[in-house]
């Protein structure tokens, strides 16, 4: 065996070893509390929907250091309907999918200026202790920054990390227990309540029952539920009614409301 098979083997081995004893329990802002404001049911809605929940926010902010995310909504969907029909790569329709989700962060930022909001671009993460301890809202766009490199999905050609996976993310990197998705409806249903009045609610389900039941239509993202399984800190999503006021104080606050998915 040559030396430099030798060291090769030797680095390879160390490294096994260093994964095994490795513990990932480095939990950099534990308390804090991740939302991501849904595009379609919130901000497309405009004001009368946008304002109650930003002032809720707000109120919270004061007991609860917070993290918004934002999604993409109407105009995202658009983008994607647009560059399949122009037969773009899924990299090209992640790149623009972001881009919408740039803008509702950029408008929501001037909306909570007053409050201390402020727009945090991705390659800004590590600021985000010091903009918390300086009593500030972070404010971040919602697609996570894989931009041209996004995944290769299934099926189609939409990208299967968008704004839920990115709301995801920022929770389990920094340590957080829950993710708060704030969107239209009081939760999950077993159906579309939109399209189906009989759908049955869902307040509380295991991650591995509710991807067991195999839903047409779900209201996060299908790979979050994945990710859920193998977080290390995430130990929920919580999804919650942003149009009844008082709920996200609820949830915020340990009080089970809307809909828990729990590992």
């Amino acid at each position: 065996m040559s030396k430099i098979e030798e060291l090769s083997n030797f680095m390879e081995n160390s490294m096994e070893e260093a994964s095994l004893n490795y513990k990932n329990d480095l939990r950099i802002l534990p308390d804090v509390k991740v939302m991501k404001l849904g595009g379609q049911s919130i901000t497309d809605r405009g004001r009368k929907a946008v304002f109650p929940i930003l002032d809720e926010i707000v109120e919270n902010s004061e007991k609860h250091g917070i993290i918004i995310t934002t999604g993409g909504g109407t105009r995202a969907r658009h983008t994607y309907q647009v560059a399949i029909d122009l037969g773009m790569p899924v990299g090209v329709l992640a790149e623009m999918g972001g881009a919408i989700t740039v803008q509702n962060a950029r408008m929501l930022q001037m909306v909570m200026a007053k409050h201390g909001g402020i727009f945090l671009d991705h390659l800004e993460f590590e600021k985000i202790p010091l903009f918390l301890k300086l009593g500030c809202i972070p404010i971040m766009p919602g697609m996570p920054p894989y931009s041209f490199w996004e995944d290769i999905p299934d099926h189609g050609s939409i990208p299967a990390h968008r704004t839920d996976a990115g709301a995801f993310f920022t929770a389990e990197a920094l340590g957080a227990d829950a993710v708060y998705f704030i969107k239209d409806e009081k939760g999950l249903y077993t159906e579309d309540p939109k399209k189906n009045p009989d759908a049955e609610f869902i307040p509380k389900i295991h991650v591995d029952e509710l991807l067991k039941m195999d839903l047409g239509d779900l209201i996060v993202e299908r790979v979050v539920l994945e990710y859920l399984k193998r977080a290390k800190f995430v130990e929920k999503l919580v999804i919650i009614n942003g149009l009844e006021k008082g709920a996200l104080t609820k949830a915020l606050n340990g009080e089970e409301t809307g809909t828990i998915i729990y590992r």
